[in-house]
């Protein structure tokens, strides 16, 4: 099992359950303990676990935002439905805003071979999936590049987006709640975020399930936002409840 694979499961673990032994895990991935303790000591420099004494506890705090190269091991199977079920609801000749994002790269990774179609991204992967496409006009939002997340931020992305009027946008966010709404950890992406929203006619929002009743660090919008959820399982309880008052459809890829 490659070291991403197996620190992205541990993280899993962590999200669960709140801790996690070397003892367990070494056993549970027949690896050696001292692998194990070189997989902690990793998520600890990067912020998602603390050590302690056998083992480790959950480290991340609302402001931090996992590695996207963890995140593109998360889910991957489910966000590869999400993506396909997302892409069918785009029709040729419409305009398509699509957001940053392992799930959002998904869609898009679905567009290709289509017809007829403009999308507008700050995605800097997803601009390289759909460059070669000889029939989707790929408009790229200038601004600034993130390092390991490829998006582009700051005032020229925001302008962008203001400057124009698409029929839908693709958004991914970092936790969606039912009394915060839509959050994200960056607080410069939620400004290109919001600037997305209001160019978009219509709003689908592209989220696992592991995104429900999550509060990130800054707040995008509230629920009434958006108009359609893609995802991998219905909603329950207070969320469920919230996104039916906001007049939200839910859609489940299997």
């Amino acid at each position: 099992m490659k070291s991403a694979v197996r620190r992205s499961q541990i993280l899993q673990d962590l999200a669960e359950v709140g801790s996690v032994t070397v003892v367990d895990l070494a056993e549970r991935f027949a690896v050696s303990p001292m692998t194990i303790r070189r997989d902690l000591l990793e998520l600890e420099r990067l912020g998602l676990a603390r050590r302690v004494h056998g083992g480790a506890v959950a480290g991340r705090g609302r402001s931090y935002e996992p590695p996207y190269m963890v995140r593109t091991t998360e889910n991957s199977e489910v966000k590869k439905n999400i993506g396909a079920l997302t892409a069918g609801l785009i029709a040729e000749g419409d305009s398509v805003a699509i957001d940053t994002g392992s799930t959002c790269l998904e869609v898009a990774r679905n567009l290709q071979g289509r017809r007829n179609l403009t999308v507008i991204t700050p995605g800097l992967r997803i601009a390289g999936l759909l460059v070669d496409e000889p029939d989707i006009r790929l408009i790229v939002a200038g601004g600034i590049a993130r390092p390991g997340e490829a998006s582009l931020i700051g005032e020229l992305a925001r302008h962008a987006f203001s400057e124009l009027s698409v029929d839908r946008l693709i958004l991914a966010v970092g936790g969606i709640d039912a009394a915060f709404g839509l959050s994200e950890y960056n607080w410069d992406d939620v400004l290109v975020k919001q600037a997305m929203i209001r160019s978009a006619k219509e709003v689908i929002l592209v989220a696992d399930s592991r995104k429900f009743d999550q509060i990130a660090f800054a707040r995008i919008a509230g629920l009434e936002a958006v108009a359609m959820l893609v995802t991998d399982e219905e909603p329950s309880g207070q969320l469920q409840a919230a996104l039916k008052a906001a007049g939200v459809k839910v859609v489940v890829a299997s």
